[in-house]
């Protein structure tokens, strides 16, 4: 079997290349139920009824959020909840039995329950990555089944979510040095990494100290 020798340069460059890919990797999977907040007051849903089937009693939404606030809310985070249904004198309850009225309905297609037990829908996420001030989000389908045919009722939501936190402020750019007084270099953890690595290489002989000022002459 051959045996290949690393040179200074391709070890060297390895290294810097790999001290480049250190760096946090965002996930992609929407945030927990309890990390997100109550949204009342500054956003509000849009309820659009896009058709009825009479035979089954199934009532079809389209169910999108109006941001109402000066802030951008994090468009992954936005959840609408079936908060609950009314009937005709507005009560959300059983008058007889004190039951609710959301246990009346088959709720199609939801995405999960509360931990009250109310079904939310994850909002569609649009080519934005926030919903911006004033501006409404592509629509959740939302189906509706109710047991009591003849019926008649209004559904609530309400929207949980996140709000997209300011931007850091810039740090202050570094004070240049007083003619005659040297410069001082920050040292960052990954080239204190770097520099580790190289002195372990040489140790183990694999980089020599000549080939490694080499590499390192402008």
């Amino acid at each position: 079997m051959t045996r290949m020798r690393l040179t200074a340069a391709s070890v060297i460059g390895g290294i810097v290349y790999a001290s480049t890919l250190i760096a946090p990797i965002a996930g992609f999977a929407a945030p927990s139920l309890d990390q997100l907040t109550d949204l009342t007051g500054k956003a509000s849903v849009i309820v659009t009824l896009k058709g009825r089937d009479t035979f089954t009693s199934e009532y079809r939404y389209d169910v999108s959020v109006r941001n109402h606030s000066s802030d951008s809310l994090i468009a992954d985070s936005l959840v609408i909840v079936l908060d609950k249904i009314t009937n005709l004198a507005g009560e959300d309850h059983e008058g007889l039995t004190g039951e609710s009225l959301l246990t009346r309905f088959d709720v199609l297609g939801h995405d999960g329950e509360t931990s009250d037990g109310k079904p939310f829908f994850r909002v569609p996420v649009g080519p934005a990555p926030d919903l911006g001030p004033l501006t409404d989000s592509l629509p959740a389908g939302i189906r509706l089944r109710n047991k009591d045919y003849l019926a008649v009722f209004t559904p609530s939501f309400k929207v949980l979510g996140q709000k997209r936190p300011p931007p850091e402020p810039k740090q202050a750019q570094q004070t240049p040095a007083a003619p005659g007084q040297p410069g001082t270099i920050p040292t960052t953890p990954s080239r204190n990494s770097v520099d580790k690595l190289i002195q372990l290489l040489i140790k183990k002989g694999v980089v020599t100290e000549e080939e490694w000022r080499k590499a390192n002459q402008p």
